[in-house]
């Protein structure tokens, strides 16, 4: 996670438990990324780490229910956008296991954590077997 940042709360706070949900991710941080000057690319990038994430929610965690927290990011005269997944679920065992390319342990095809680094500037993964996960990105403007 980046230091010395200073943040603005941006418009969104809230509860992903439901499919309605990640229409809502996606809504606020193409907003989101509008309102920091992020260009076409980088906001669909964030978009769909956004999106992928909140979906692991859905997936894994408990009851499929977690938290976004969205918001603003200035550092060094640059602007960015800065979210936080965040459930009570069991938590990933291996989180370096987690963050490989094919490693899944539903099934799918196991590019949603790797894929989602490879597409924002940072991406902070914390978990603990039975306490959850919290995963923090943050897409920077060019």
């Amino acid at each position: 996670m980046t230091t010395n940042a200073t943040t603005e709360q941006g418009p969104a706070d809230f509860a992903i438990a439901h499919e309605a949900d990640l229409i809502r991710v996606r809504k606020v941080l193409r907003a989101e990324a509008e309102a920091v000057g992020l260009n076409l690319v980088d906001a669909t990038k964030l978009i769909t780490a956004g999106s992928e994430l909140a979906r692991n929610i859905l997936n894994y965690a408990d009851g499929g229910r977690g938290r976004v927290g969205i918001e603003r990011v200035y550092e060094r005269g640059r602007r960015g956008v800065r979210v936080t997944f965040a459930d009570d679920g069991p938590g990933i065992a291996d989180i370096g296991a987690a963050m490989t390319d094919g490693f899944s342990t539903k099934g799918s095809m196991g590019l949603g954590l790797p894929g989602s680094r490879r597409l924002v500037d940072d991406l902070t993964l914390t978990s603990e077997a039975g306490s959850g996960t919290t995963v923090v990105i943050v897409k920077w403007q060019r």
